[in-house]
């Protein structure tokens, strides 16, 4: 993927500013929002089920995350990613902790029916969602995003759509045409909700660009590079939070980006 895209994705986003529809877990929904915000998108957290069916449709696109996933949740998941789909609204599924948690795995393999336009996760969770491993420890990934290269080409093939495994290196395939994104720094992953906020940004790159590959290579390159300008001047993770957010706002271009194809 070359820079012009990358950079026309960007021009993009700022020029639509995507509403992105979140059904997302408890603990990052502040950061999810203020990410979204800090890009130029607008967040909407509706996870009521008697609204959540009729709001997906109406979204540039929609985000479902299962990391605090109730009964109640799971129903508002399902309606939204129904509605999504009849309506030709891009939605992103973010199976967390697919594979240690039968409820969530359940849910998450019931709603790859619903054809995600993107599915976002780490190795362990993207393994057991297609079936090729058990899941990883809680919420961390056991297996690098290499890893879990076959398996991201397989559930691509499944759902027709894009695969994201999120790792020391970024793995965005379609099945058929596979991307890494490089940079970012270790302390995303010491940032509660950084990958959860990533996945919010997927859906809105996809409704900005219409491209589900170009989006999700899009908004893994913009966090990488993110990360990379807020590492440079943070003490630790406690200022590298706020930090992150404000060179979210910052780039305007991802050119620079460790972009191969």
């Amino acid at each position: 993927m070359d820079a012009a895209a990358l950079t026309g994705a960007r021009s993009a986003l700022t020029h639509s500013a995507p509403l992105v529809h979140c059904l997302t877990n408890t603990v990052v929904q502040t950061l999810t929002a203020n990410a979204l915000l800090a890009v130029g998108a607008a967040p909407a957290m509706v996870d009521e089920p008697a609204e959540a069916e009729g709001f997906a449709a109406v979204a540039s696109a929609v985000l479902v995350n299962v990391g605090t996933v109730t009964r109640a949740t799971a129903e508002a998941m399902r309606l939204a990613a129904r509605s999504a789909a009849g309506a030709g609204t891009p939605w992103v599924l973010d199976p967390v902790a697919v594979g240690a948690l039968p409820f969530r795995t359940e849910l998450a393999g019931e709603l790859l029916g619903s054809r995600p336009a993107v599915v976002r996760g780490n190795a362990s969770e993207v393994m057991a969602l297609a079936g090729a491993g058990a899941g990883g420890r809680g919420v961390d990934s056991t297996a690098a995003a290499d890893d879990a290269l076959d398996a991201a080409v397989a559930l691509a093939g499944r759902t027709g759509g894009v695969v994201a495994v999120s790792g020391a290196v970024d793995v965005v395939t379609d099945g058929s045409r596979t991307v890494r994104v490089g940079g970012g720094s270790p302390l995303l992953a010491r940032t509660t909700g950084a990958g959860c906020a990533l996945g919010a940004l997927v859906a809105a790159y996809v409704a900005a660009t219409g491209d589900p590959l170009t989006g999700a290579v899009a908004a893994h390159a913009h966090v990488a590079l993110a990360a990379e300008a807020a590492a440079a001047v943070a003490a630790g993770p406690g200022t590298f939070a706020p930090l992150w957010l404000d060179a979210l706002n910052a780039v305007a271009d991802l050119s620079a980006a460790q972009v191969t194809a």
